[in-house]
């Protein structure tokens, strides 16, 4: 599969497209955290569509209730008057020099919208790269496929559960980040994920 701009579309469609790698849990830890504004404000990809990320806020949005170290991402289709109802919940961290992000969909469904199937889902975190050039960014998902064949090939010893569809890694944070690191300049790691480029058009 070739690399391609995400298009709107919830986080359950983008797990189960199976491109990317799944994880049970963040990664990073709380003292990874770090305060920042590299994201904020609204950035259109070469599909039209646009990324809005905002600071999280603890309650209402008013400055003392904000949280600098997390961000929410809305995404509005091309010609769409309202951003999506899921938001991403995204956290930016530092390793070796390199930028990564945490995806996570902490309310991806409201009590009142539940259904049999929706009880069946659970989100997890994926991550991916994160590469800036001014105004310009690009977003890369670590690719299944890629991981898959480390497996395979017994090049890896990340902890990780296979139920025969979907590799979910079960690793901590710490193994998290030596992971990506190891590999954040494998050009296999990615080719097969999903990729986003961005440019930012309001701050």
């Amino acid at each position: 599969m070739k690399s391609k701009s995400v298009v709107l579309v919830s986080l359950l469609v983008l797990f189960l497209s199976g491109c990317i790698v799944f994880s049970f849990y963040p990664l990073y830890t709380e003292e990874d955290l770090f305060p920042n504004d590299l994201l904020v404000g609204e950035w259109i990809d070469a599909d039209s569509t646009t990324w809005e990320f905002d600071f999280n806020y603890f309650g209402k949005p008013v400055l003392e209730n904000r949280d600098s170290t997390a961000f929410i991402l809305r995404m509005k289709e091309k010609d769409s008057q309202e951003f999506s109802k899921q938001e991403f919940l995204v956290r930016v961290i530092e390793l070796g020099g390199h930028y990564f992000l945490d995806f996570y969909m902490e309310e991806y469904l409201k009590e009142n919208d539940l259904t049999f199937f929706d009880l069946h889902l659970m989100p997890v975190h994926t991550f991916a790269k994160l590469e800036l050039d001014g105004d310009d960014a690009k977003i890369s998902w670590f690719s299944s496929a890629w991981l898959e064949e480390l497996i395979e090939q017994n090049r890896t010893h990340i902890r990780y559960e296979n139920n025969g569809d979907h590799i979910l890694l079960t690793a901590k944070p710490q193994e998290l980040q030596e992971f990506v690191v190891r590999y954040v300049n494998a050009p296999d790691a990615f080719d097969d994920g999903l990729s986003a480029s961005l440019h930012r058009i309001a701050n």
